[in-house]
């Protein structure tokens, strides 16, 4: 719980960021994080790719999405910025212009884990997005070579599936399309 004698972040503290960071709010204290590592990068892109074609484009899958990297989210009062995050288009059927950030919340959030992140997105980003209603989340651990996809149920997370490797998934809410897990991976050597 944030000190109640300590001034709580603004927005204005999340525009003052250095621009080499990700700056985001959370239960009132300013958290700064560096780009994504390069294992990072490639997954959330590679999934990207993935996703797009089927369910922002309809090439390949049902359509109906939008899906964003890196998307401002303002929720209650707190910022969030997830790796990827998708609304259904009958809530978000067009982008207004007019703000740099959504205060709608997204159906789907997906955060890509890494050793500086994983504890904030698991145990202080996942309760906001239940308590907005956000109705999935997916959790990509690139070191890991896993997947978790969680559902939303009431004010909880349910795990509905975790997969490792190379792994064929069929996620919710993107079930009606095969998500090769090694393609996430792929642009990566082990060290």
């Amino acid at each position: 719980m944030a000190d109640p004698a300590r001034r709580r972040a603004t927005y204005e503290d999340v525009l003052a960021a250095p621009p080499h960071m990700i700056a985001e709010v959370i239960d009132g204290e300013l958290r700064l994080q560096p780009r994504p590592a390069k294992a990072h990068a490639a997954a959330a892109s590679a999934l990207s790719e993935e996703l797009g074609p089927p369910f922002k484009r309809g090439r390949g899958g049902p359509g109906g999405w939008l899906l964003l990297y890196e998307p401002e989210l303002h929720l209650g009062g707190d910022i969030l910025v997830p790796d990827l995050a998708g609304w259904r288009r009958q809530r978000m059927p067009a982008l207004v212009d007019d703000v740099p950030y959504f205060t709608l919340a997204p159906d789907w959030v997906c955060e890509i884990l890494s050793p500086s992140t994983a504890k904030q997105d698991r145990i202080e980003k996942l309760p906001v997005y239940a308590r907005e209603q956000v109705a999935y989340a997916w959790l990509v651990d690139p070191r890991l070579h896993t997947l978790e996809a969680l559902r939303r149920e009431g004010t909880q997370w349910l795990l509905v599936g975790q997969w490792k490797d190379d792994a064929r998934v069929r996620a919710e809410p993107f079930e009606a399309f095969e998500l090769e897990l090694s393609i996430l991976w792929a642009d990566v050597q082990a060290g």
